[in-house]
């Protein structure tokens, strides 16, 4: 059964300000639990309904691995219908990002708000290989309960870091690829091995701050009835286009 101290502490996580302060996030569902568990993070408690246990890699209870009801669980889940299993794992150490040991393309985010986009764009990371993204101060925090979600499991494997991305990009001497609306054609472009690439703001895109840095301007050709591209679409675009331009 869980305890008040339990409701509380697990509710308290949906906002950024207390995952600070108890260096704690969560993660809902038998996949991205399981994720998590095979990785590197550190798991401090977790929630799971009986028929589910089978499920999961054998835990032990020192582990702090609790039995609850679905209307337990639902009372400290994010979502309408709970996925079985609720772990809570600790947030690791950030560190800081190394410009001169960079050995391949880092996504850049600049600014991005949106959970659901920031964790398909981590996911979309994962699935075509890139390891690393650096986000701006002000991109949502990686692990809002929205994010992790959205991310698949994804998250358990993308390093992501925070940064002053105008001093990062002022001491970097790698390529750096911004996708912006009037850039050359993303399918013509020769990417090189190493360096960055840049994905704005939903609504304003790259910052003015952050365009003197950019040595090629991307972009993805398409009809002009339409804006432009959701940056999650455009970053699936992209890292697809460019692991085939390396490989081909």
């Amino acid at each position: 059964m869980l305890s008040k101290s339990q409701i509380s502490l697990v509710k308290s996580l949906h906002q950024k300000k207390f995952r600070k302060e108890n260096n704690l996030f969560f993660v809902e569902g038998i996949k991205a639990v399981t994720e998590f568990l095979n990785s590197s993070f550190v798991l401090y408690s977790i929630y799971i309904v009986p028929e589910f246990v089978p499920k999961l890699p054998k835990l032990s209870h020192k582990q702090k691995v609790f039995e609850v009801s679905i209307n337990e669980l639902q009372k400290i889940s994010v979502l309408q219908n709970p996925q079985g299993v609720l772990a809570v794992f600790e947030i690791p150490k950030s560190i800081d990002f190394d410009v001169e040991k960079v050995n391949d393309l880092v996504i850049v985010l600049d600014g991005i708000q949106d959970p659901g986009n920031m964790g398909t764009i981590i996911r979309t990371a994962d699935w075509f290989g890139f390891k690393n993204i650096i986000c701006s101060i002000d991109t949502v925090d990686v692990y809002n309960p929205k994010v992790v979600q959205a991310s698949m499991g994804s998250l358990a494997r993308i390093r992501v870091v925070y940064n002053d991305l105008g001093i990062l990009l002022s001491k970097n001497t790698l390529p750096v690829y911004g996708a912006l609306l009037d850039g050359a054609n993303i399918f013509k472009t020769n990417f090189l091995q190493k360096g960055y690439l840049i994905f704005g703001n939903e609504g304003n895109g790259i910052s003015e701050e952050l365009k003197p840095f950019i040595s090629k301007a991307i972009t993805i050709p398409g009809g002009e009835a339409t804006e432009s591209l959701n940056v999650s679409i455009s970053a699936a675009i992209c890292c697809a286009e460019i692991r085939r331009n390396m490989f081909k």
